[in-house]
């Protein structure tokens, strides 16, 4: 099952600088939470390391279209399964309305409980604000790419992104995080629910480690069976369950 997210903000910068500065990948880290890092290895192919909602993901992802100053898509190959685009237009002098379309598909419990959160939907949100304040702050671009990519129209799907699905083998996530991570998500859930939090609210909640003792080792004797005595009767031979010193029921 997928998820889209759809996002708009606009930004008090020409339709030009709000572009260019999207088309600069490897600057993302500055204004996108839980990116860590974004390689443009061509013009059409992008490696991204990033940490969202406690789970580190690494992922490679093809530019499907590049428009000057209109649009850029993309879809991930292998590492995650997402796909998206994001859109400029010119709303009033000197002023953008940026927006980004995604959609994606949860994989393990860790990313399907903080989609139940809607976390992803949450980042966009921050991420668009951010980029916002970003740009704005600068007032001009760091750089520009003013190539095109031929493509499609319209906002590609998961179904672009085929190739990568249920692609978990870089995760980077150990069984064991992952069972605490879901911990800490279901326990942020229970206590925003528990407090009336709206769903604006975030809870931080630090995942630790779960270590699952071994099981004991003992010589006790389990009997599946429940065989109920008749203290009143004496059976003919003796009664092979009880323990003929005390009397007692053997367990």
């Amino acid at each position: 099952m997928t998820t889209k997210v759809q996002k708009s903000i606009t930004v008090d910068v020409p339709v030009s600088t709000a572009y260019n500065q999207w088309t600069q990948f490897e600057e993302f880290p500055q204004f996108m939470g839980g990116v860590q890092k974004v390689e443009q290895l061509d013009d059409k192919r992008l490696h991204w390391v990033a940490e969202i909602a406690g789970v580190k993901r690494e992922w490679y992802a093809n530019i499907l279209e590049q428009r000057t100053d209109e649009k850029v898509a993309w879809a991930a190959t292998e590492g995650a399964t997402n796909a998206g685009a994001v859109t400029f237009a010119a709303n009033g002098a000197g002023r953008t309305l940026v927006t980004l379309d995604l959609e994606y598909e949860p994989e393990g419990l860790v990313e399907k409980a903080g989609d139940a959160l809607n976390i992803v939907e949450r980042q966009a949100e921050s991420d668009l604000d951010k980029f916002k304040q970003f740009i704005e702050s600068r007032g001009n671009e760091t750089g520009a790419w003013r190539g095109e990519v031929a493509g499609q129209a319209g906002t590609p799907g998961v179904e672009a992104a085929s190739a990568s699905q249920g692609d978990s083998g870089k995760s980077g996530i150990s069984g064991k995080a992952a069972v605490a991570g879901v911990a800490a998500v279901a326990a942020a859930a229970a206590v925003a629910k528990k407090s009336g939090s709206s769903d604006d609210t975030t809870t931080d909640v630090e995942a630790v480690e779960v270590v699952t003792p071994p099981a004991p080792v003992t010589d006790e004797v389990v009997v599946d069976e429940v065989v109920v005595v008749d203290d009143t009767a004496t059976p003919p031979h003796g009664d092979p369950l009880r323990d003929q010193g005390t009397g007692d029921t053997l367990r």
